[in-house]
């Protein structure tokens, strides 16, 4: 389907500021609300305090009291980015600090589901721990909670997901989501939780002369915050973008994990040049793909080992799992398409809210699948694949202006008994169903849905920057724009549009398109590539000579040892 181009309005009266700033740049932060020069400085010291975490003082005198008493503590993990991160930075951490015995678990997806459930607490139990502390998770683990307790194990939870109306029973919670919170920020993922838990109790330790004296501060872990923040797609407000920055001159200067770099010299990025991008789409694919094909083991264990060799066998594991993944992935797609023509046949309009489902569906797939057909039809979708005892797991993807995680808790108020459980954000959920209610459970997320939106707003949205003069478009555009982020959730990579003169067309592999397109003024062709172009149903093919609008965004493209200048297209449309 197409979108429709809209260009962002970029305030007048904060454009005396930052004189010094490439023009392109100065307006691109101006459309993002930046007001003042100052606000692009990310040092550490502008990062939100810690001790204005509302729950950390207990959080840590509950470790300190375990660490007293010699007792182990166990990490419970999801089975994300967000959470091989959390674990591993806890983990790490814990140990530098002289914890004396610390372990990790995630959960199978496919065993115990998603947090600290029973289950998983009788599975640890027999290792005797004193506390068990959740990352990325816990905040919605009554029963879980209980267990431990029953066992003789306290729960320390650390997460960042919107809570319940009523808490778990747990030692200490620390979490920014929290009503009550004083916090300044509640865009926290749940490793930058992490990140303020290890902080507080470094700082608290020091305070008390408990602190080794080699131990190294949480700030040299920043890698990995930046990678779980990236790959989480949580907001990058001034604080994580902070958290992101500061991990990436981290990585870029060499001094990451061994299983960072590892993980980005799998997927063929440079080190020196990282970006959140290369975050995003090539070193969290591979962490997130242990996570939803196979255990979260693997990439914890990456993201721990301090041998090189060891953490690069570890990645190309990974790798080999995401190249099994997206294998996986484009067989559903394609069975997703069909299915949209099933809900929707002879060209009706599809319901606002959508739900899909199929036999053969993999449960660690499913969100992906969500997204892609979320991205198609402009309109939240839940995807669904079968699970045990005639149940079926699935995960939401929603557009803005509807909170996908209210959509279900309506229908769980209104149905009592149609969901078994859910939880997630505003833009991402997971659920799980009977599958004898698959269709009473569709019909009811549409209508629900369509109390937040209508079917004017089931247009997708393309925000411009505006458009670029043909002295603009140059290699060095692209460089300061690339340096300027990070870039990401709520504070996007640039987009700009225009009107351009085809020069040149091809179809590389079967579906991507790429042009050659000339700016009006300009004598050179720009290379443009429209990726994934051709598995939509309205395959479009141009001519030399025909015009064409654009929204694209700046690359540099870097292969066989030169740089170039490179369109990356988001969206084509042939003028008439």
């Amino acid at each position: 389907m197409k979108r429709t181009v809209l260009r962002r309005p970029i305030p007048t009266d904060v454009m005396s500021w930052g004189a010094g700033l490439h023009p392109v740049l100065r307006r691109v932060y101006a459309a993002r609300g930046i007001r003042e020069a100052n606000e692009l400085d990310l040092s550490l010291e502008h990062l939100i305090p810690v001790g204005t975490l509302d729950g950390l003082e207990c959080a840590v005198e509950v470790l300190l009291a375990v660490r007293a008493s010699g007792g182990g503590i166990v990490v419970v993990g999801d089975f994300d980015a967000d959470g091989a991160t959390s674990t591993a930075l806890v983990v790490r951490q814990l140990r530098r600090l002289g914890f004396p015995s610390v372990d990790f678990l995630v959960p199978n997806r496919f065993d115990y589901g998603y947090g600290l459930s029973p289950e998983l607490v009788a599975a640890i139990a027999p290792a005797r721990p004193s506390l068990i502390l959740t990352v990325d998770n816990g905040i919605s683990s009554h029963a879980g909670i209980e267990a431990a307790r029953g066992c003789g194990i306290e729960v320390l939870v650390t997460d960042h997901h919107l809570p319940p109306p009523s808490l778990p029973a747990a030692a200490a919670i620390v979490n920014p989501n929290l009503p009550e919170s004083g916090f300044a920020s509640r865009c926290l993922a749940g490793v930058g939780v992490a990140f303020y838990l290890m902080a507080a109790l470094g700082r608290e330790m020091d305070r008390r002369g408990l602190a080794p004296a080699d131990a190294p501060g949480v700030a040299n872990l920043l890698d990995l915050v930046a990678l779980g923040t990236v790959a989480d797609l949580v907001p990058l407000d001034r604080n994580n973008r902070i958290l992101v920055h500061q991990g990436l001159k981290r990585i870029r200067a060499g001094r990451c994990t061994p299983g960072v770099r590892a993980l980005i010299e799998a997927s063929g990025r440079r080190l020196e040049t990282a970006v959140a991008a290369d975050l995003g789409f090539y070193a969290a694919p591979r962490l997130n793909a242990a996570g939803r094909l196979d255990d979260m083991s693997v990439g914890i264990r990456c993201l721990l080992t301090d041998d090189p060799g060891e953490a690069r066998r570890l990645a190309g594991q990974l790798s080999q799992l995401n190249r099994d993944r997206r294998e996986l992935e484009a067989r559903m797609q394609q069975e997703a398409v069909v299915a949209l023509n099933r809900v929707a046949p002879g060209g009706e309009a599809l319901p606002l809210g959508l739900c899909l489902t199929e036999a053969g569906w993999h449960q660690g797939v499913v969100g992906l699948v969500a997204s892609r057909i979320k991205d198609r039809v402009h309109r939240p979708v839940i995807a669904f694949a079968p699970a045990e005892a005639g149940l079926l797991k699935g995960s939401a993807r929603s557009v803005p202006g509807v909170h996908v995680r209210d959509v279900l808790d309506a229908i769980a108020v209104r149905e009592p008994g149609m969901i078994v459980k859910f939880g997630g954000h505003a833009m991402a959920a997971g659920l799980t169903l009977n599958a004898a209610r698959f269709d009473e459970f569709a019909a009811a997320f549409a209508r629900t849905v369509g109390e937040w939106m209508t079917e004017d707003d089931a247009r997708g949205i393309v925000h411009s920057d505006g458009s670029l003069d043909a002295h603009e478009l140059t290699l060095d555009t692209a460089h300061v724009l690339r340096e300027a982020g990070p870039w990401g959730q709520a504070f996007p990579e640039p987009v700009f549009d225009g009107e351009f003169e085809v020069t040149a067309s091809r179809v590389l592999a079967d579906r991507h398109l790429k042009l050659m397109l000339r700016p009006p003024g300009g004598e050179r062709p720009c290379e443009a590539v429209a990726f994934r172009h051709f598995d939509a149903e309205d395959a479009v093919t141009f001519a030399p000579h025909d015009r064409v609008t654009v929204a694209y965004r700046l690359d540099v493209n870097e292969y066989g040892g030169s740089r170039r200048l490179q369109l990356l297209l988001e969206q084509v449309d042939r003028r008439a």
